[in-house]
């Protein structure tokens, strides 16, 4: 088995495992439903598309930037007027070696899709663009 590694850094990142509602914390390293989520759009896989092959990859983490949690105060107006309030956290100016270990033909086309994605790629939230180029290759 082979490893794919992804470089993951940004001005901002959020990587949430149990967030809901009001209050939307984020893991202080990637997760791994984070990263295959990451993965799944770059292949051009819809929300409720099957993501089982992706499962059985091994994860691991590499912090080489630890960053600096911060919290944002957010507000949202629905178009019949009703507001939102949340607070949301990130990790900002991180950056991470994430390993990915699985099968070579599943490895080869992950790296070709997160180098040429169908979806943009983003760091947990959509407002977390990753900086650079994300894959370092196989």
């Amino acid at each position: 088995m082979s490893t794919l590694l992804l470089r993951f850094a940004g001005p901002l990142q959020s990587w949430g495992s149990s967030s809901r509602f009001t209050i939307r914390m984020t893991e202080r390293e990637p997760t791994k439903s984070g990263t295959i989520g990451l993965i799944a759009a770059a292949m051009g896989r819809l929300r409720d598309e099957p993501i089982e092959d992706l499962l059985s990859v091994k994860f691991g983490v590499r912090i080489d930037q630890v960053g600096k949690l911060l919290s944002d105060f957010h507000t949202a107006h629905s178009a019949s007027g009703e507001s939102f309030v949340s607070r949301r956290y990130y990790m900002a100016d991180a950056v991470f070696l994430v390993g990915i270990e699985g099968d070579d033909a599943l490895l080869d086309a992950t790296d070709k899709a997160i180098k040429n994605p169908y979806f943009p790629l983003y760091l947990g939230r959509r407002s977390c663009p990753p900086a650079g180029p994300v894959s370092l290759g196989i």
